[in-house]
């Protein structure tokens, strides 16, 4: 039964890195366990997305039917993030702001060669995962009851 609740923490965080510590806190996890949960999950994201992106690419790009704005919002900050801080940049700002296949389909689309991207995603997700888990299972009353 443990290896379920694992595996839903690990599902959770691939969608959205603080869905992690929740589901973990939820599930009755220790911080540890939660903390590790996450960082795979984030990583599994990574995995899957920089080893697929290309192919997703090309197959929005065979059914698009207009093509995409070049100058959104959205596209403008990603450059001005890459601009100043790089690879190092979208991947601390991933489990905040974006969603670990949000960050990195970014840095995929930035051309960030895969062994960076792995370290840059790694470093950012024990980071993160261990405050952010920590916070988390140390705010009484207000995630728990």
């Amino acid at each position: 039964m443990q290896f379920a609740k694992y595996i839903s923490v690990i599902l959770a965080s691939t969608l959205k890195f603080f869905a992690g510590p929740l589901a973990g806190l939820a599930f009755e996890l220790s911080w540890v366990e939660t903390a590790v949960c996450t960082v795979l999950g984030m990583m599994l994201s990574v995995l899957v997305v920089s080893f697929a992106g290309e192919l997703l690419f090309r197959l929005s790009q065979r059914f698009r039917r207009t093509p995409p704005r070049r100058f959104t919002r959205q596209t403008r900050l990603a450059v001005k993030i890459w601009k100043r801080a790089g690879v190092l940049g979208i991947a601390f700002l991933t489990p905040l702001l974006l969603t670990p296949i949000g960050g990195t389909a970014l840095a995929v689309s930035f051309r960030v060669e895969r062994p960076r991207l792995f370290m840059a995603m790694l470093a950012s997700a024990v980071f993160w995962a261990v405050i952010q888990t920590l916070l988390v299972y140390q705010m009484p009353g207000v995630f728990t009851k």
